[in-house]
This record gives structure tokens, sequence and C-alpha cells, in this order.
């Protein structure tokens, strides 16, 4: 009997342990492994942040869908781990051993790195966890109580970007909504080299797409962009030119903010030595294995990938949940060759992108194959269908957690909405 440990129980642990646990025989033990007792749907959360959803809509207790699959459920954070050994020490004092692990923590959210950013100790918001969100929410009533400047992106580093383009437009279809947009001055702040880039090199037309739906909404903009310090009320920013000088600095004013910070590995993987890169992401082979422990598989954001190119300002890659969704089933087919011998441990995941992203109340849609250029298919469009459709997927992909389905969510639905078939490489 081997027994699989799924580390986190994001969108890639959730749905990989129900893939795991149906293409293993009953023999072998799978147990989830989360740092808290519920499930979090996190591209809802910039709506939470505006107050659009409650927590109740976007969450679940894990355990009696797990259980329910034959899951084994453990709730409690990871503090070490023994990779020599196969042993990871959890917070609760217990070890747990393992004949393979699947790691999917996602991320640390890196706010450390600049002085005065996060919603602990710090001025910005986030809407990285549900409980990030919700704290937002609350500084927006604040913003709506007493309107002032709103400051949204994302900082030096960051490499996700779409909900940082959310929660704009986002936030300022709530203000409209609110008829207060016409007191309160946005400005969008990003890392990345020019709007659009979404740390992919851009998208088809997303640069113009998105510049002119910015414009359109009023809103001003800052790429090349390195945050050095935030303080209450005043954020610090070094504006670069294309070839990384100084061209001006600013200090702008703000009463509400939200800036996505950079990632990093979280703290027990990172600590691990041949296992992860410098910043503590999980090195992997193309068979989603690490290349040092074999027995060790890693998917989604705590994976190392590189960036697209290189930037002024530092920006990442980002790991879409059609990619996240691909590597988790990826690594179910080679845990099957390798526990039960059958086949080899050949599946790969796709480094292709899908996202549908939601704009307040209209919506972007990218397609990029692969993720990094030159690309066969570069796609980008927007439309009043993609907000229906991503409010759409929100509902089929909690409800499909909760029922314990183990088919390919993502690829089925999203591609579904997109008026695709199906996605592969050669395409």
């Amino acid at each position: 009997m081997a027994r699989v440990i799924v580390l986190g129980a994001g969108t890639g642990g959730m749905a990989g342990a129900y893939e795991i646990r149906e293409i293993l025989d009953k023999e072998h033990q799978v147990t989830v492994i989360n740092n808290r007792e519920d499930f979090q749907f996190v591209p809802s959360n910039p709506w939470i942040a505006v107050g659009w959803r409650e927590r109740s809509e976007i969450s679940f207790p894990i355990r009696p869908y797990l259980e329910k699959k034959g899951i084994e459920f453990i709730a409690s954070a990871a503090v070490k781990l023994d990779a020599e050994n196969s042993v990871i020490q959890l917070a609760d004092g217990s070890e747990q051993a393992y004949d393979y692990l699947v790691i999917c923590t996602g991320p640390k959210l890196n706010f450390a790195a600049v002085e005065g950013a996060g919603p602990h100790g710090g001025f910005t918001q986030s809407v990285c966890t549900l409980d990030h969100s919700e704290a937002c929410y609350e500084n927006v009533k604040e913003l709506i109580a007493e309107p002032g400047p709103v400051i949204v992106g994302a900082m030096p580093g960051a490499s996700c970007f779409g909900p940082a383009y959310e929660y704009a437009f986002t936030i300022e279809a709530e203000l409209r909504k609110r008829k207060i947009r016409d007191r309160i001055p946005m400005t969008y702040v990003t890392s990345e080299p020019y709007i659009g880039h979404l740390g992919l090199g851009g998208v088809g037309d997303s640069k113009s797409m998105l510049e002119s739906e910015l414009r359109n909404h009023h809103i001003k903009w800052i790429t090349n962009a390195r945050v050095t310090k935030v303080e209450q009320h005043t954020m610090y920013v070094d504006e670069l030119d294309d070839m990384g000088n100084l061209k001006r600095q600013h200090e702008l004013p703000f009463k509400h903010s939200m800036m996505l910070p950079a990632f990093a590995g979280v703290d027990p993987i990172a600590a691990v030595e041949g296992l992860v890169n410098p910043k503590g992401f999980v090195l992997i082979d193309e068979f989603q294995r690490n290349p040092k422990f074999q027995n060790i598989y890693g998917a989604g954001v705590c994976v190392a990938i590189p960036p697209v190119e290189d930037t002024p300002v530092p920006t990442g890659t980002p790991k879409t949940g059609y990619m996240i969704e691909s590597m988790m089933t990826a690594i179910a087919h080679n845990l099957l060759a390798d526990i039960e011998g059958k086949g080899e441990a050949n599946h790969r995941g796709t480094w292709s992108a899908i996202c549908l992203a939601d704009m307040g109340d209209t919506g972007a849609a990218f397609v990029a194959i692969p993720q990094i250029p030159p690309r066969n298919v570069a796609w980008f469009k927007k439309g009043k269908w993609v907000h229906l459709a991503k409010i759409a997927f929100e509902k089929y992909f909690i409800r499909k957690m909760k029922t314990g389905s183990s088919e390919p969510v993502y690829e089925k639905y999203t591609l579904k909405a997109l008026g695709i078939n199906r996605l592969k490489e050669e395409d």
C-alpha cells in the first residue's frame, strides 16, 4: 500500500485529490493536509472585496466532502518537510509519513518585500485570500463613507496580474453604482512594462484593449512602476523607462489601495535544499516531478516557472486555473504509473493559459497557446458574456468540488464558454 499526501486544498489540491483517489486502486491511501478547515474559491475574492459575495457563497467545509470520497483530511499547517525521510511535521505536533507527496500549497504572500505593504501592519489591501478580501471590503466601506483617491495594481516581482485588473474595474463599477465615482480619482500602478502585459508578454490585443478600458473608465496608469514604500495615505513609486533607468518619482495619495504582492515559496517547503529555486518555488521536470526527490510532485502557483522575458521592473509568470488543473491530471496519471506500474510516468501538464476575467459589468477572456511566446494561438476578447460566464463558472466549480467530481472542470467549462471543444498543445 502507498500513501499519497496532497499538501494544500486549494483549486489544484482539492480537485487533484479527487482525481488521484479515483485513478488509484482503493488499497492506496490518499490524504489531504491543509492549513484550514474550509475550501475557498479564490477567483471570487475580488467580488468579496466589494461586497458582491459573502463567505458562505464561495467557501465550504472540506472534511465531509473529502471523507465521503474515501480521502483522509487533516486540518493543520505544515511546519517542516523532511524530504530525505519522507515525513511532514505539522503544527498540531504530529508527523505524517508519505510514499508520495504532491505539493500544491500556493504561494507565500511576500508583503515584506515593500515597506508598509499588506493588510496586516501595512497600509494596502489584498484579494489574495478570503480573509484579506473581507478586510478589504471593510476598507471599501470607509472609502464609500469618505471618498478619496484609489490606487490598484501590483508590486515589483508580482506574477498574478489578472485579479488586479479585475479588482480595478469591479470597484470602479461599484463606485459608479453608488454614484460617487466622480469624487474618486483612480490610478492603476503596475510593475508590468505596459498595460496588458499580464506577466505573459501580452496576449493578442491585450495592450490596446485594456488601455482602452482603463481610459474609458477614467483610470490613469503608471507602468514600469517600482513601489518603494507605502505610508498611511501615501504610496512612493519609482517609474522606470524601458532601459530600467529612473524616469520619474511619484508620491501618490490614496484613501484606499489594493496592491497584489510578489509571491515566494511557503517557508517549510522553501527551507528544503534541492527541492526549490532561490525564491522557494518547487523545481519540477516535465512530468511535474522534483528532479532530486523523485517521490515529490508539484503543481500550481508553488512551482518554479521562469519569467516570460526580462522587464525593467521584475515580473513573474502567472499560473492559471486551466494550467493548474492539467498539472494535477498529469500528476494523477504519473502516480498511477509509479505506484501501480501501469505504463510510464510520461504525462505532462499544459503550458497554455486560459482565463476568464471579470471587469465589473463586462469581462475579458484570453487564450495563450503556449503560454510563453512565440505562440500558436494568442486570443483576447471582451464582452458582457465573459462577466456572465465567470458567474456561471463560479457556481459550476463549487458544485463540482462538493460532488467530488474528478472531471477537468476548467477544460470542460471554460473552453465551452469560449466556443472551443478541446485544446491541445499542437493546436
